[in-house]
């Protein structure tokens, strides 16, 4: 038992860095070709970055084997394959409200990790990107590595959802993380400045909180930083171009 743990850790970590190294890797082409130079001189962040990257990854792929493990040994999850098992209507129920659930974790422990002590022992490793670029989603200490990499399996045994959804969710988590730290903003003007951007998260709105910390501390919605009054709204559009 204890190899087959071993190896579906091994396996999973590969895959999540391998996912981080690709997504971060086509975005910083994307910016190369978009905004040719804005990376200048960070070279030696950007190494930083991938170093505490690939560390997070096989912080996140320890849990995400033992998950993978229980569900194909034993069953253990609510991860299900039959598409027929739950309403069709559940399937995008389902992301929905892994994203909503995974926003609200996100946003209370990200408010936490700026507290003072909290900050200097853990969440400065991630702002000490300044600015952050497309390798710096997943660049964290180990600790807050650990706080976020432990919600997607805890909500697959709680929740139930189909393991193409469950695919989905891990890549809508993974591109609004590069994206929104890429250092400009991919979606056009009328999606940031419209009904959609006053829900959405996107770099103008997360460059803001990379600039004045104690504000837009969401994942993927507006929701909690409006109810407890921590959206500052978006940035200048311009502003994504560099978040310092």
């Amino acid at each position: 038992m204890f190899v087959s743990v071993l190896l579906a850790a091994a396996a999973m970590t590969a895959i999540v860095a391998l996912r981080y190294l690709a997504t971060s890797a086509g975005f910083a082409f994307a910016t190369r070709l978009k905004r040719p130079g804005l990376y200048a001189g960070q070279h030696a962040q950007i190494w930083r970055e991938i170093g505490w990257s690939l560390l997070s990854a096989a912080i996140y792929g320890i849990p995400a084997g033992l998950v993978a493990w229980g569900w194909q040994a034993h069953g253990w999850t609510r991860i299900y394959t039959d598409p027929r098992a739950y309403p069709l209507w559940w399937m995008p129920l389902s992301v929905l409200a892994y994203l909503a659930l995974h926003d609200t974790y996100f946003y209370w422990t990200h408010r936490a990790m700026h507290w003072p002590w909290a900050f200097r022992k853990m969440h400065a490793v991630h702002h000490a990107s300044r600015p952050p670029t497309a390798w710096a989603a997943m660049s964290f200490h180990p600790w807050e590595a650990l706080s976020g990499a432990v919600v997607i399996p805890a909500l697959v045994f709680l929740i139930p959802i189909h393991v193409g959804m469950l695919g989905l969710v891990l890549a809508i988590m993974t591109m609004m993380g590069v994206t929104n730290h890429m250092g400009w903003e991919l979606f056009p003007r009328f999606i940031v400045d419209g009904p959609a951007g006053r829900w959405l998260i996107t770099a103008t709105h997360h460059q803001r909180h990379h600039r004045e910390y104690r504000c837009n501390y969401g994942l993927y919605f507006r929701f909690w930083d409006s109810l407890c009054r921590t959206d500052r709204g978006l940035g200048n559009f311009e502003d994504a171009k560099r978040a310092t």
